[in-house]
């Protein structure tokens, strides 16, 4: 039993001494990086040939005149445009940023929002990343994604490959009820109708405007979408509707299939051995 414990804990000796031997091979061709992507997600990026290069990211904020939050009728444009430019501003120096250091694309999009009476504030950080020793690329050839380095990964097996961010975003005002409906409905289970249709009215421009950005990037599909929508908390009477997702397409000719692989876990919460017996 003894003989085949130590045969045991001298294999797996040899099996960490190859993973660490591995690991400084690929440091030393990949050169120095920062990433805020798990071990996982590098393994998965090595795994079809990219790795991650720099933490990158974009930042904007643009104002709101005062007073577009008043009570008024129908879309707040002020809100919605400031809303847009502050997304493009911030992608496009996440795009600079990435080029600047060598990634074809950024996965993993970390993305804060803040809407404000005054100002939208945009905040944008993400891991770049490329095809192993790659050369660098023109920023208009830069991706930006916030999907998962894991999902980057299955997405390009399957044959697709990410485009960029889109996004729609609208701001609208819910009528006004007469002072009659209010006391009416204070005492009543009823459909506030008023709000319904401000939210179906921003959520349909959001849509559309989301849409029409995956257009101009040539895209087939909006992928990972993500939605924000309800009141402002400075303006209860405005409501909002905020989406986003990685617009993609087709690669190669054809979709490619993946077969999953049953993986069994041997993660083990007992340290095996002493890490320090390795030197």
């Amino acid at each position: 039993m003894s003989d085949h414990n130590s045969a045991s804990k001298f294999n797996m000796k040899d099996e960490v001494r190859r993973a660490l031997g591995s690991l400084e091979k690929v440091v030393a061709n990949s050169g120095s990086m920062t990433s805020d992507l798990s071990i996982d997600e590098e393994l998965n990026l090595h795994s079809i040939g990219w790795e991650p290069v720099e933490l990158v990211s974009g930042i904007s904020l643009f104002s709101i005149p005062y007073g577009n939050w008043n009570w008024g009728q129908g879309e707040i444009e002020a809100a919605s445009f400031a809303h847009a430019q502050a997304f493009h501003n911030a992608i496009a120096r996440m795009h600079q940023e990435a080029a600047r250091s060598g990634g074809h694309g950024v996965v993993g999009v970390h993305i804060e929002r803040s809407i404000y009476s005054t100002h939208v504030e945009i905040s944008l950080v993400g891991t770049a990343v490329r095809p192993v020793g790659a050369s660098t690329i023109p920023v208009n050839g830069v991706f930006v994604s916030d999907l998962s380095a894991r999902d980057f990964t299955m997405l390009m097996v399957a044959g697709w490959e990410p485009l960029g961010l889109a996004t729609g975003a609208s701001f609208v005002f819910a009528p006004r009820r007469t002072m009659g409906a209010v006391i009416q409905q204070q005492s009543q289970n009823v459909e506030l109708a008023n709000f319904t249709e401000a939210m179906y009215s921003a959520r349909e421009a959001a849509m559309e405007r989301m849409q029409q950005a995956a257009l101009e990037m040539h895209g087939t599909g909006v992928v990972d979408v993500k939605v924000q929508e309800g009141p402002m908390h400075f303006a209860s009477h405005a409501v909002g509707f905020v989406a986003l997702g990685t617009v993609v397409r087709l690669a190669k000719p054809v979709h490619q299939m993946i077969h999953p692989v049953t993986v069994v876990s041997l993660n083990d919460r007992l340290i095996a051995f002493d890490v320090q017996s390795l030197s």
